[in-house]
């Protein structure tokens, strides 16, 4: 399953967008409202859960400054990842979207649809205003 969040404009430069999505910190001010729990496990992996979900362990896997970082899941079930794309868009202004891919049955594909791509949704359009 891959999903694709709309591209979003950022008013800072590529390598100003990736310092902030490179601290895993800074994710904490992107999650949605209904976030229940935010923990820094190490200085490349965090813990978040979200009201009526599972936790989720997310960990820094790569790294292409400043145009790309790629999160993964770390341990549980499944198996997915969760890219920022970050591209020029002119002088100091960047164009960056989220892509997650993951590998599920059908069924689960199904009942995590909708609630991923309105996640990372919320994840993208927070960014403007987080940095």
């Amino acid at each position: 399953m891959n999903l694709d969040s709309p591209k979003i404009s950022v008013k800072k430069t590529p390598q100003e967008v990736f310092n902030f999505l490179s601290d895993i910190k800074n994710f904490e001010s992107l999650m949605p409202e209904n976030i229940s729990k935010f923990e820094v496990l190490e200085d490349d992996k965090f813990l978040f859960a979200l009201k009526g979900m599972p936790e989720i362990i997310l960990k820094k896997k790569e790294v292409v400054p400043p145009n790309k970082i790629v999160l993964g899941a770390a341990g549980g079930k499944l198996d997915f990842s969760l890219i920022a794309n970050i591209a020029d868009a002119d002088t100091d202004s960047s164009d960056v979207q989220l892509q997650f891919n993951g590998d599920f049955n059908p069924m689960m594909a199904m009942m995590i649809k909708g609630p991923i791509s309105k996640f990372i949704e919320t994840l993208a359009t927070s960014i403007p205003k987080a940095i």
